[in-house]
């Protein structure tokens, strides 16, 4: 006799730290034991659930959607919908039962049963086999809606179990159903859901006692062994309940809020309205004629695929952040749009570049547009603010992410459990890269002092290779919003976010896209904080009104420091790998600069586009074209492709696409590396462009440079957004160098160099610095005028570590009343108290005051005393004390120890004696070595970066009095040297030096680590992947 059966308990690892297998495998494994149907119910969460939908389209095998339960004091359920009106209610009680409480964290109350809840199915799991009363209870709530689960483990006596629970459903005349509990797809994932109990009960698995299962029953068993345990009815049951489940995802309909379209007009209607008044904006001796049908040929787009709120939604936040005075603009594709531009959304002007609409919008692809804006990244809360306000809680919530499990914390988390010592667990945590998704190599386990063959941690890695890429929480998207015409409840659960007044639904952006959802990115960046603090500074001092539109176009100056990679705190062209290609490069044109910022990317450089282009650039070889219609395409990139873009065109033109199916070629390219799928385009292309007269050779070059782009094409019309600002930036680098240095260390953190950096190379141009002084500084660092120069830059009392922003502005108040007469005066009008004086005095700040800081701490001693009962009465003078003054040495220490940087020598124009007894050069000896020579150089480390597309080269920046160096470290050298590499704070390097043009770098052949010279002082790097 056959038996079929659907199992309708089953946690996948969205239910965190308790289900130990993937959506995917949970299906996969069901299809093969022949399941009739999976259901898929997370504790009180549907944050795993489209991945669900997908898995079980992918295996074909039917989801039904639920939900665990428990109710607070009460029974626990498993909660399964029947219908779209189910998934609703559903939607509404979990949004209720976590929003009552802080995140990760629900209370399912008794009350919320008390209405009907239309279109769910109730599976009750009994806590104990003669648990009458929460039975009635549900027996009265659901009725007809409501099974006893019947769950058989091969405990002591099952046979026994299953009579009592019979026994007890015939009594409330509930019928019985079997279920299995299900926490993972094979008994072999036992272990791994043990030691997941244990991290979330934080005990080692050896205490965690009863709350771990008894055996590893919990998984999706054998037809063969359900038919052993249960008896037949209950079997069947299951597959009158899973036939009633017949909701799917897809049922989902969305619409986009319709608010913003005033009486008398349809949303198609007034987009145009606000186009064209965009347009003579934009415009005002009005744009040429393709620029018009362009936005024609656009608004007809958007208002087939009625995508027009979404628009009119994006405006209207751009609009509130215009009137506030918050620098912002949109890119990414979006930037090929006119209608965006006109809307005042982008700052790319179709007239400067290629558009190619299909990029952003295409009918073919028919999903939504995607449009993100960069706000500064200090002020965007209020712009977040202001969507929550508009549109209410009910309709507008944050998109989530799903942290997931990399390796160093799921070692971490794997080793504890097992009952490792916290060294231990810190030590081997250590052995494993940064944000590496793999488990440590026994090299480096042997170089942390592991025996790689030792049982104990043979099965703590074993785990963390199963742990590693498990979901571990839900975290809050940096600024995607999810905006509804309904309740964002009636789609998806909404809960609340670690952040206070922030809300956040339960699905993260790949979710979205799969059901077809809106989201508006509201983004934060850190450069448009520091252009318009500069802005200000400017309009303060120097009496100059700019915006990013007023600043001159095509600047010859800017170009000469660029092209000598002068380009420290400017954006995008600031990272090593930018430096070394400006001088190659030698950008002369805005167009150059987007090109600059586009070719230092991952694309470009694995398919093999960088140097081709940088020869024919610099004339070395000729410029050939394929065809007269290609050359329309590639002409403005010598004929090279750097551009998605320009992959796209190449397949209209070339192989005889369209432009939609050029898109999904495009899709096709980011995504084969995770999913294949290219395979059909190269054939498509190669029989495209033969039937054109292209030779295969050319078919073949193209397809290999389509796939380099599969990793991370640049489009061309976000990297024009980014050039914009890159310009803006080295703009005001070049002419104003004073105002853009304040306003970058005023945004800090934020960019590739820390505020000492910043100031170093400020130095290097010339320009004053004047140190902290009470007498002076605000919070913020300061422009102070000199005449016929650039002003001096005055450094804030944000630079003393750990100083508090409202003593400074208090600091500033007392000031603008009155100058400070001595220390006593200082306290008392600005109400300090002694751990902010400590850290003036520290921080040099008082020298005004009291002189050295010597003079300062002892003062700073004295007046404490003096306060308390004497406050009021005339000072009694003390006899002046001769304190010794401190040593250079010492100010250098106490410099970087309090404010990070110093003004006085820098440490290695101390250290250079020493340094040149181990025939160390500095930076400036360098600049007359000839290429090839062998050469030792030592210098503070000021960044380390090891980019994913350079084959594990590491970049390692070193400062001296002079400058910086760049030094080259191969992948085998940093992993023979890797301690002295990552831990050094002065670093000698042993190498061979290379030179080619403008273009020097160091090639490291050995390291060694001389931070004990430094005697303390702390220099921070700052390291990126």
């Amino acid at each position: 006799m056959t038996i079929d059966y659907a199992e309708l308990h089953c946690l996948s690892n969205f239910s965190f730290q308790r289900g130990a297998s993937s959506a995917l495998e949970l299906f996969q494994r069901a299809k093969k034991q022949g399941y009739q149907a999976l259901a898929i119910t997370d504790e009180c969460t549907l944050s795993g659930i489209v991945r669900a939908w997908q898995a079980a389209r992918s295996v074909e095998l039917p989801l039904i959607i639920g939900n665990e339960i428990r109710i607070e004091n009460g029974p626990k359920l498993v909660l399964l919908v029947e219908n779209l009106e189910g998934y609703q209610t559903l939607c509404r009680l979990i949004t209720r039962a976590r929003r009552r409480t802080q995140k990760g964290q629900y209370r399912v109350l008794r009350e919320d049963f008390s209405e009907p809840l239309p279109g769910l199915l109730v599976l009750w799991v009994p806590d104990a086999v003669d648990d009458v009363e929460p039975g009635r209870w549900l027996k009265q709530t659901f009725a007809e809606r409501l099974w006893l689960a019947v769950q058989l483990h091969r405990g002591q006596d099952d046979s026994r179990r299953l009579n009592q629970l019979l026994t007890l459903a015939s009594e409330l005349g509930i019928p019985a159903v079997a279920s299995g509990d299900v926490h993972m797809h094979a008994r072999g994932r036992r272990a791994l859901q043990d030691t997941m109990t244990a991290i979330r009960h934080h005990l080692p698995v050896a205490e965690a006692g009863l709350r771990l299962h008894p055996n590893g029953e919990r998984h999706l068993r054998s037809l063969e062994a359900l038919g052993d345990l249960y008896p037949q009815a209950l079997l069947d049951e299951t597959l009158n309940i899973a036939r009633r489940c017949t909701f799917d995802l897809g049922q989902l309909r969305y619409q986009y809020p319709r608010e913003l379209v005033p009486e008398g007009h349809t949303a198609t209607s007034w987009l145009r309205v606000l186009t064209e008044q965009g347009i003579a904006w934009r415009w005002p001796q009005g744009p040429k004629a393709k620029v018009l049908l362009q936005i024609d040929k656009e608004l007809q787009l958007i208002a087939e695929l009625g995508y027009e709120s979404y628009f009119l939604t994006v405006h209207d936040i751009v609009r509130f952040a215009r009137e506030q005075k918050i620098l912002c603009q949109g890119r990414g594709s979006a930037a090929n749009s006119a209608v965006c531009f006109a809307l005042g959304i982008t700052e790319i002007d179709p007239d400067r570049t290629t558009l190619l609409f299909e990029r952003f919008l295409s009918r073919e692809r028919n999903e939504p547009p995607d449009i993100d804006v960069d706000f500064e990244h200090e002020r965007r809360e209020e712009v977040l603010q202001y969507v929550f306000r508009r549109y209410g809680r009910a309709r507008a919530a944050l998109t989530a992410v799903v942290s997931t499990y990399h390796s160093a914390g799921a070692v971490r988390d794997v080793a504890k459990a097992l009952g490792l010592p916290p060294d231990q667990v810190n030590a081997l945590a250590d052995c494993c890269g940064h944000w590496s998704d793999d488990t440590p190599p026994v090299e480096r386990l042997r170089e942390g002092g592991f025996d790689p063959d030792s049982p104990v941690l043979r099965r703590v890695l074993s785990l963390t290779g199963q742990l590693i890429g498990f979901p571990r929480h839900l975290s809050q998207h940096p600024g995607g919003f999810v905006i509804s015409e309904q309740p964002l409840d009636s789609l998806v659960p909404v809960e609340n976010a670690a952040m206070a007044d922030r809300t956040i639904i339960q699905w993260d952006k790949d979710d979205l896209d799969a059901v077809g959802l809106l989201k508006v990115d509201i983004l934060a960046l850190g450069m448009l904080s520091a252009i318009r603090r500069c802005f200000d500074l400017l309009r303060r001092h120097r009496h100059l009104d700019l915006s990013l539109a007023t600043i001159p176009a095509e600047d010859s100056q800017t170009y000469d420091m660029i092209g000598h990679a002068d380009t420290v705190g400017v954006f995008q062209i600031e990272s090593r790998a930018q430096m070394s290609m400006l001088p190659r490069l030698k950008p002369r044109t805005f167009y150059d600069l987007v090109i600059e910022v586009a070719i230092v990317r991952p694309g470009p450089i694995q398919g093999g586009m960088v140097h081709p282009y940088l020869r024919r650039r610099n004339k070395e070889e000729p410029e050939t074209y394929p065809s007269p219609e290609l050359e329309a395409v590639l002409k403005r990139t010598l004929g090279v492709p750097l551009f998605q873009e320009q992959v796209m065109q190449i397949a209209i033109v070339a192989a005889d696409y369209s432009p939609g199916e050029a898109d999904q070629l495009r899709r096709s390219m980011a995504a084969w590396k995770r999913h294949g799928g290219l395979e059909p385009h190269k054939d498509r292309l190669a029989a495209g462009m033969k039937k054109n007269g292209y030779t295969p050779e050319f078919a073949a070059l193209i397809f290999e440079q389509i796939k380099g782009f599969g990793s991370y094409g640049f489009p061309e019309s976000h990297a024009a957004s980014f050039a914009l600002l890159t310009y803006a930036s080295c703009w005001l680098k070049c002419h104003e160098p004073a105002a853009f240095a304040c306003a970058l260390i005023n945004s800090w953190p934020m960019g590739f160099y820390s505020p000492d950096q910043i100031l170093q190379d400020a130095r290097r141009h010339h320009l004053q610095i004047r140190p902290v002084d009470v007498r002076a500084s605000d919070w913020d660092c300061s422009l102070e005028p000199i005449i016929g120069a650039q002003p001096a830059i005055r450094m804030g009392l944000r630079m003393i570590k750990g100083f508090r922003e409202d003593d400074a502005r208090r600091i500033e108040a007392a000031r603008a009343k009155g100058v400070f007469i001595d220390i006593a005066d200082l306290g008392e009008r600005a109400r300090l108290d002694a751990r902010a004086q400590e850290q003036l005095a520290d921080a040099g700040a008082l020298r005004g005051l009291a002189g050295d800081r010597h003079r300062a701490r002892w003062e700073v001693a004295g007046v404490q005393k003096q306060l308390g009962l004497f406050a009021g009465l005339p000072r009694q003078e003390e006899e002046a004390v001769s304190l010794p003054k401190p040593t250079v040495g010492e100010d250098l220490l106490a410099d970087y120890t309090s404010v990070g940087t110093t003004l006085g020598p820098h440490p290695l124009a101390l250290l250079r004696g020493e340094l040149k007894a181990r025939r160390c050069r500095s930076s400036k000896e360098l600049m007359d070595v000839e290429h090839g020579r062998p050469v030792s150089v030592a210098g503070l480390v000021t960044g380390r970066q090891r980019p994913g597309t350079a084959s594990g080269v590491t970049f390692v920046t070193l400062e001296d009095e002079f400058g910086n160096v760049n030094v080259v470290v191969w992948r085998d050298l940093a992993d023979r040297q890797r301690q002295v590499l990552v831990g050094s704070q002065l670093l000698k390097v042993d190498g061979r030096w290379e030179k080619e043009g403008e273009v020097r770098h160091l090639i490291a052949g050995r390291l060694s680590d001389l931070s004990p010279l430094l005697d303390g002082i702390s220099v921070r790097s700052r390291d990126f992947r």
